[in-house]
């Protein structure tokens, strides 16, 4: 283990030399100086160079105050300590106002320098060892569980601990367990497609069979349920919010509101808005949806918007399912205007029974990603995107909406309709000019693939979808692989990889949250 290395700027020096030695003595590395200037110069030449930093307020010519104000004017963010004589109240305020991480009186005892390293630093390094040890142990029950043929509840237990992991180890950096735990999820993502496979097709041709609520049970089976007329309720779909994303901004929606209920849904295939959210508003099948109200229905071949209709869908479900008049109101949110207005009417909500908003930025940012070259440095992994997530909700019109009305009585409940999977492993398919674009899925009826490299439905009606032409087959793809024409093969092989698609089969694509919250008491 590298040392912990300490930079001490203090004008008495010579009088801190027991202190010094006993830290030598404990394994740290302590540089000093005598004075505020020359402390500043040294983190200037190397900035990563030091893990903590120990001011003496009362320096001459720069105060530790102003050096600390200086340093964190630098930009540099290792944690200060400020060690003083002075307990004026004041002095302490003003430390405590400037960021400071702890604050010791001289004269200071060595165990108590040791405490505060430890607290600060060392503590990181102790809990990072922890986390790994513990995924260690846990790295073989989960290795039995994903090859332990688990049926689809257990998969959601699988998957919700792969990502409770993905996000300790991300938080204590330690990259190798990281590694290992991305194999794997890679790996848990090849056994869960294999079981999609082997009952896709079942679970629809005998709905009797135990299977998981899917897109098109959703409204009926999680949230209507929950209206009540003396209690209005707001439904929120996040289009593409996997669960990995609802968990880093669960802390801030907890600020304002308890969950009453962390549930899930199964999306259908393909995991797409066309197709999934169609499904969820109609309470259809999308092959229904095409029987039913064939005018409101667009296959991927035809020109037009493919999800015009939600509002139409949503309210024939309700009538379907509620005998009396129920005041709902539909919102979409694609564009800062549409933003600024959810914020203006958020009181209006409460006069509804239902209000339902689909929020699209979480779609827009994936697509967004692939085709701007900033964007592929900010969410350069599931960690980047996580945080581009979490940044966006704390300043977006949706989370100032809530707070505007988070004192009033209401019901909350939020969902999607599929997530995203980052694609790695590129797969050659061939198709005619009708064959659809989306990389995770092809519809089409000349599609040229190997068979073990996906998985096909010949037959779509059995699975509840429409059938654009007599000969069409669905191909879907499995794990990280994503599908390429064979035209300029390389370069869209290099343009495609690594970015985050939607449609076919992975834990992340399919296993969707949906959260039901209530006010706090």
């Amino acid at each position: 283990m590298d040392k912990i290395r300490i930079l001490w700027a203090d004008d008495e020096m010579d009088l801190l030399k027991p202190q010094l030695f006993f830290l030598e003595k404990k394994g740290y590395q302590v540089d000093t100086t005598t004075n505020g200037h020359d402390a500043l110069e040294l983190i200037s030449k190397n900035p990563n160079a030091y893990d903590l930093i120990f001011l003496d307020e009362s320096m001459p010519g720069i105060t530790g105050l102003e050096t600390l104000a200086k340093i964190r004017e630098k930009g540099y963010t290792q944690p200060v300590v400020m060690v003083t004589k002075n307990e004026a109240e004041n002095i302490m305020d003003e430390a405590i106002g400037s960021e400071i991480a702890d604050y010791l009186i001289k004269p200071v005892n060595p165990n108590q320098l040791v405490l505060t390293i430890k607290k600060l630093i060392d503590n990181k390094r102790l809990v990072s060892e922890k986390t790994s040890m513990d995924y260690q142990i846990a790295f073989r029950e989960l290795f039995m569980e994903i090859n332990g043929n688990p049926n689809f509840e257990k998969w959601v237990e699988i998957y919700k601990k792969l990502i409770g992991w993905e996000l300790k180890l991300e938080q204590n950096m330690s990259s190798e367990m990281q590694e290992i735990l991305a194999n794997q999820k890679s790996e848990a993502n090849s056994e869960f497609s294999k079981f999609i496979i082997n009952n896709y097709q079942k679970w629809f041709e005998n709905k009797n069979l135990p299977q998981p609520v899917w897109s098109y049970q959703l409204m009926v089976k999680k949230v209507f349920p929950y209206l009540k007329d003396d209690l209005p309720c707001i439904f929120v779909l996040l289009d593409n919010l996997r669960y990995d994303q609802w968990k880093i901004i669960e802390p801030i929606l907890t600020e304002l509101f308890a969950i009453e209920e962390e549930d899930y849904f199964y999306s259908i295939l393909p995991t797409t808005t066309q197709y999934s959210r169609n499904s969820i508003f109609a309470g259809m099948l999308p092959s229904e949806i095409e029987s039913y109200y064939p005018d409101w229905w667009l296959n991927d071949n035809e020109e037009g918007g493919k999800n015009l209709k939600e509002p139409d869908l949503l309210v024939a479900q309700i009538k379907r399912n509620f005998r009396k008049e129920m005041k709902i109101e539909y919102m979409k949110v694609t564009n800062a205007g549409q933003g600024k207005n959810l914020v203006d009417s958020a009181h209006n909500f409460l006069q509804n029974n239902l209000t339902v908003i689909v929020y699209n930025f979480i779609d827009m940012l994936s697509h967004a990603r692939t085709e701007m070259e900033v964007l592929k440095e900010l969410a350069s992994d599931e960690s980047a995107y996580r945080s581009l997530t979490r940044s966006w909700f704390m300043h977006s019109p949706l989370w100032a909406a809530l707070q505007k009305i988070g004192n009033q009585k209401f019901q909350l409940i939020i969902a999607t309709d599929h997530g995203t999977i980052r694609v790695k492993d590129p797969i050659k398919v061939v198709g005619d000019r009708e064959t659809t674009a989306n990389l995770r899925y092809k519809v089409g009826k000349n599609l040229n693939y190997d068979k073990k490299d996906v998985f096909e439905i010949k037959e779509p009606n059995k699975v509840g979808l429409p059938r654009p032409n007599l000969s069409s087959t669905f191909i879907f793809a499995r794990n990280n692989s994503y599908f390429l024409y064979p035209n300029n093969y390389n370069y869209f092989l290099n343009y495609y990889k690594n970015t985050f698609q939607h449609g076919g089969i992975s834990l992340e694509e399919m296993i969707c949250p949906v959260i039901r919250l209530s006010k706090k008491s």
